[in-house]
């Protein structure tokens, strides 16, 4: 089997084969699923891998002072050879999983081969695909909890254990310092328990994430406003427990704890910081110091944790065991959610490459998992929606030239008022035919904007040799196909959205490109190309974290009568015009979601959905129809690195950083960028030169919006899984 270990002495990480292990009386052997890297416990232990020898020595004086010890007992030479021998050996990472029960040991009886089971402790739930596990150290996965989540177990153990150490009760007010992986449970802990939190963070995005999932207010450890909310939350007497989830060399933890707790209040240490406590603070105020030793009650004991010996739950309510079924029960309840918590998904093959990643920084993280190859196929809980490649044989390219010749299949109310407009009077553009399943609608296109043309026969449009281009601008259900077909007539195309209602639908789509070697293909898309918008995106520059973005669809009811409602044969209205929302969220971000998870609001059609990207960022789409029509149709925030991007629905943009920008409010109608996309298009018929979005581009957020239907009828989130 293979294992995820690291040299301590030279900081190597490798995936190494290694035997099985032996299924042991007392246990159970378990065939990892998921497994979850602890981004600040284990990160800190490959950084200090990568110390000199006397970095190594400043980071942990406390084995220092055992090799000084033994220095005494047996020498300087003995010493050295026990200390290169151990630092000279690979060691395992890893502590908290869910896996397949295998195989079960003699003694156990509450669980049997095939059962899912979460898995803790730093010797047993390694980064490995089987393990032993004694018995006090796993705990049966509720019924309907994915596995994914289940793999949180173990630091939402350590995250329960801290919060029973601060002994909240309800009404109280709590600070959470640090918003890692820890702090963000302990967040929602307490929340679920009817306390107040306020979160501390130097990260904007952990500290917007904590805000979405429950903290009442959250900022940086020196912002006035932490302080100006804690007096508002306490009416100035402080809050009634302080929890440290942070880690690092810095004091401001201890010294921001003593500064906002009440009168003797309680200090909880869940993580690892520095602790030189200011005593006058702490003594003026009577603090009750308390520390969390990680999973709870059984913790460090041998006879509980490998004997299986469990403490008489009379005398010890929350032993380690019992919080972790506890937490996993939270989470399989909805009143813990760890889904936003998972910043990526990575192949255990690629353990290593992920881990370098996360050192480097080129992954920011809150939480990591390791997805193994050899989850049993009930894993197909987790669904996924392909994401198929493009794979293209370049056919020969139209030379520069004009003007060019487009043809229209549809006429109808967004094509007569939003395209055609723009494309009727602009120079270079000859509007040669269009096509209509009526007669009169065809010749009133004709007559409003001068085509060369008018016909009911595609065929006759799509074999003519002299047209460059096809607008397909009919019904949702009708727009692969028609695609398809001007594909393979060699046509550059552009389809109003969707691309497709149906991943065969697009699987169609894609082979036609494949066959044709024509990949001039461009779906509309028009949001990204709103000059308001680029401005703003100019304006807020690159950024180095990841960002959260949130947008607010307030798309209204239809009329009694519209199409749009037969969902039957046109798909719902999310999928008709999602794709705009979804495409604007990732070019903002700057890549392709990776995971979408959608939820319905009971009665009607207002949806929620959440997408992940590759670099941690989150986008969460509100699509409502049951707003009120005076209030604006659409509005976007984008949060990172300290800084905020606000649209309000086309109207005017905002970028609130180091300096403040405000765009003029628009005098005319809304632009919401047909224009321009229309320009670029036309640009890149007439130069042959490349398509305003790259085809991978539309294929993944034609994908993701088809997840949310998949997302809705599966209640999980679901991967978006790129094929080759």
């Amino acid at each position: 089997m293979k294992q995820v270990v690291q040299n301590y002495k030279s900081g190597e990480l490798a995936v190494l084969d290694v035997p099985v292990p032996g299924c042991k009386p007392g246990g159970v052997l378990v065939r990892s699923a998921y497994s979850l890297i602890s981004t600040g416990t284990e990160l800190m232990k490959v950084s200090e891998a990568g110390m000199s020898m006397l970095g190594k020595a400043r980071s942990r004086p406390d084995q220092v002072a055992k090799v000084m010890q033994s220095v005494a007992t047996n020498g300087v030479p003995a010493t050295y050879r026990k200390v290169m021998g151990k630092l000279d050996s690979y060691t395992p990472l890893g502590y908290s999983l869910c896996g397949v029960v295998e195989q079960v040991g003699s003694g156990i009886d509450d669980v049997k081969v095939g059962d899912v089971v979460a898995c803790a402790g730093n010797e047993h739930a390694l980064h490995a695909e089987l393990n032993w596990v004694p018995k006090n150290l796993y705990a049966p996965v509720p019924d309907g909890l994915a596995p994914r989540h289940a793999a949180f177990g173990t630091v939402g153990s350590i995250a329960m254990q801290g919060v029973r150490r601060g002994e909240p009760q309800l009404g109280d007010v709590a600070l959470v310092i640090g918003l890692g992986l820890i702090g963000q449970l302990v967040v929602q802990l307490l929340a679920a328990s009817g306390v107040r939190v306020v979160g501390v963070d130097p990260d904007p995005a952990r500290c917007e994430l904590a805000a979405r999932l429950g903290a009442a207010a959250c900022g940086d450890p020196g912002a006035a406003a932490v302080e100006a909310a804690v007096a508002e939350l306490t009416d100035g007497h402080g809050v009634d427990q302080v929890y440290l989830a942070a880690g690092g060399g810095s004091n401001q933890p201890v010294e921001l704890a003593a500064r906002l707790c009440r009168d003797r209040g309680r200090v909880v240490d869940i993580g690892k910081c520095r602790l030189d406590l200011p005593w006058n603070a702490y003594y003026e105020k009577e603090l009750d110091v308390r520390f969390s030793r990680s999973y709870g009650p059984g913790r460090y004991d041998p006879e509980y944790e490998l004997e299986g010996r469990d403490y008489p739950i009379g005398y010890v309510r929350w032993t380690e065991r019992r919080n972790l079924a506890c937490f996993l029960d939270l989470v399989a309840r909805g009143s813990v959610d760890v889904e936003p918590l998972v910043s990526h998904v990575a192949d255990f093959d690629d353990a290593v490459e992920t881990y370098q990643r996360l050192k480097d920084g080129d992954l920011k993280a809150v939480a990591v998992l390791f997805r193994y190859p050899d989850a049993r196929p009930a894993e197909a809980e987790a669904p996924a929606v392909a994401v198929p490649a493009v794979s293209v044989r370049q056919g020969p390219a139209r030379a520069a030239g004009s003007p060019v010749k487009l043809a229209f299949v549809g006429a109808g109310n967004y094509a007569t008022s939003m395209l055609l407009p723009h494309l009727a009077q602009r120079e270079g553009v000859e509007l040669s035919t269009v096509v209509t399943t009526t007669a009169l609608s065809a010749a009133n296109a004709r007559r409003k904007f001068g085509f060369a043309d008018a016909t009911t026969d595609l065929d006759a449009v799509l074999g003519d040799k002299s047209i460059d281009a096809v607008f397909v601008v009919t019904r949702h259900s009708s727009h692969a196909e028609l695609t398809r077909k001007a594909l393979l007539a060699g046509k550059a195309v552009f389809v109003e959205k969707p691309l497709a209602l149906t991943e065969d639908e697009l699987a169609g789509v894609l082979a036609a490109v494949e066959e044709s070697g024509n990949d001039r293909l461009q779906v509309g898309f028009n949001r990204r190309f709103a000059p308001l918008l680029q401005e703003a995106k100019e304006q807020f520059g690159a950024r180095t974290g990841p960002a959260s973005l949130r947008y607010l669809v307030n798309a209204g009811r239809l009329q009694h009568g519209s199409w749009y409602l037969q969902q039957g044969t046109e798909g719902s209205r999310f999928a008709g015009e999602g794709g705009h929302f979804i495409d604007t969220a990732s070019w903002l971000l700057g890549a392709d979601p990776v995971s979408v998870y959608s939820v319905a609001a009971s009665g009607n059609e207002d949806l929620q959905v959440v997408l992940r990207y590759p670099d941690g960022s989150t986008a969460t789409i509100s699509y409502v129809t049951t707003g009120s029509s005076a209030f604006p149709k659409e509005t976007l925030d984008l949060v990172a690195d300290g800084k905020v991007l606000q649209l309000d629905d086309f109207v005017r943009a905002s970028v609130y950083g180091r300096k403040k920008w405000v765009s003029s409010r628009l005098p005319k109608a809304r632009d919401k960028g047909q224009n321009a996309e229309l320009a670029a298009f036309v640009k890149a018929v007439r130069t042959g030169g490349p398509m305003p979005v790259p085809l991978e581009s539309l294929v993944a957020t034609t994908a993701a919006t088809l997840a949310v239907r998949a997302g809705l009828a599966g209640g999980a989130p679901v991967t978006l899984a790129r094929t080759r």
